[in-house]
């Protein structure tokens, strides 16, 4: 066993673990995570305009008469949550590079507007279509985002920029040197999008086709549940090492689910990211709400039941370092397996209850420390069966993590008493002092 995992870190967890801190993915990832709060309250309108009551009630009716206005805050902050993400990437990978941040933020924004093409309408005049802006448009708002921090790292480096005298205070001094290569991409992209009429957008949708497909069917949702759980049986952040590569296709697959309710149409994705956290994630990675339980109700060693007590309030709320490093599951063999066995279980099952339509899938971005039931309801759009689901999967956690956790902590007790009966036999041994 130990020769197998420390094959597995020497070729799969440590380069993994250093891909994930790639500067353009770790971009990439902080520029998605900057706009969670947009995300997150624009899509809580969502529910306001199509709440979880009866259609006979007056609530149901005043939203119907009154969606399109509830959701103008929706379609200005979830719905567009590209142009965020796009100034947050710019922003993030200038940083990195050690260049002036808001520049390269700000060329981001202008370099993915341009991939946009305006129509003309006789009685508005020129519009700007808003469906590109959302997450059908973040594939191009990475690529954009890099490619224009690019140039203005490339421009930096070659001294291709305009430099003003010391006088000159700092933030106009930025603003003269980011002028070329603002020109440089504001060129590049109307050459491509409004000279040559290249949709940009169509040709990445196209190259990125498979793995959106991919990522959405069953196999898709157990490899990122495998890898997670693996990486953190080694002390790695596996949310971190993962969704720094998977998170931008599960926000596609949010936004889409959003857009479709919005519209009135079929959500047509299982699997956001809101699909892992509140149906497999249950108390944090690997579901250790369910190994809490089994802490709470079996314990024998002093150790264990402590822990159990000190980690169920935490667990509720998806909060499970202590219980990971805790008991520890690191490097544990007893319980790494049922660590990374029973989310993929736990994954099958959802999977299948959202496509045979037993819940709605999730279009929600809930505040991940919610408890799992109520995050589960929010995240569906006030779906009761998801509660259901949710306590059918930890009843799951908590009978498979239980007959390891018992002989695991048989262990401890084991050691509890022989260290007991060492402490008796030394004090025992000492002279007694007159």
């Amino acid at each position: 066993m130990q020769r197998f995992m420390d094959f597995l870190e020497k070729y799969l967890s440590i380069p993994m673990a250093k891909l994930s801190e790639q500067r353009h993915l770790r971009a990439i990832r902080d520029g998605v995570v900057s706009s969670l709060p947009f995300i997150i309250v624009g899509s809580m309108f969502l529910i306001v305009a199509f709440p979880p009551v009866p259609e006979s009630t007056a609530l149901f009716k005043w939203s119907q008469e009154h969606a399109a206005e509830i959701l103008i805050p929706y379609r200005m902050t979830m719905f567009i949550m590209s142009l965020y993400i796009t100034f947050g990437i710019g922003y993030n990978l200038a940083k990195s590079y050690k260049l002036d941040a808001l520049s390269g933020a700000q060329i981001a924004v202008a370099s993915f507007l341009l991939t946009l093409t305006p129509l003309a309408l006789d009685d508005v005049g020129f519009v700007l279509p808003m469906a590109n802006l959302g997450g059908h448009g973040l594939f191009m708002a990475m690529i954009v985002s890099i490619f224009s921090v690019e140039v203005m790292r490339f421009c930096k480096k070659r001294n291709i920029t305009i430099k003003m005298p010391d006088q000159v205070p700092p933030s106009v001094a930025r603003s003269f040197e980011a002028l070329i290569p603002v020109a440089i991409v504001i060129l590049i992209m109307t050459m491509i999008t409004v000279v040559l009429g290249i949709d940009v957008h169509s040709l990445v949708d196209k190259a990125v086709a498979p793995i959106v497909k991919t990522g959405d069917s069953l196999f898709g949702v157990l490899l990122p549940v495998f890898l997670i759980t693996f990486f953190w049986s080694f002390g790695i952040h596996g949310v971190s090492v993962v969704g720094a590569i998977a998170r931008p296709v599960w926000e596609v697959y949010l936004g889409g689910n959003a857009a479709a309710v919005a519209d009135g149409n079929p959500m047509p994705y299982v699997a956001p990211e809101t699909f892992f956290q509140w149906f497999v994630w249950i108390g944090g990675s690997g579901a250790t709400l369910g190994l809490v339980l089994a802490m709470l109700f079996f314990s024998k060693s002093s150790y264990s039941k402590a822990l159990g007590k000190t980690t169920l309030i935490p667990s509720i709320f998806n909060i499970n370092e202590p219980v990971i490093f805790g008991v520890p599951i690191v490097l544990n063999p007893m319980l790494i397996i049922p660590f990374i066995i029973i989310p993929l279980i736990t994954t099958t099952i959802s999977y299948f209850a959202t496509t045979l339509g037993f819940i709605s899938p999730t279009y929600v971005m809930a505040p991940w420390t919610l408890p799992a039931p109520i995050g589960a309801y929010l995240a569906t759009g006030g779906d009761w069966r998801a509660i259901v689901l949710v306590v059918v999967n930890i009843f799951i956690s908590f009978l498979i993590y239980t007959p390891f956790f018992k002989m695991y902590d048989q262990k401890l007790l084991d050691e509890e008493q022989a260290q007991a009966e060492e402490n008796k036999e030394t004090h025992s041994s000492e002279p007694n002092m007159a």
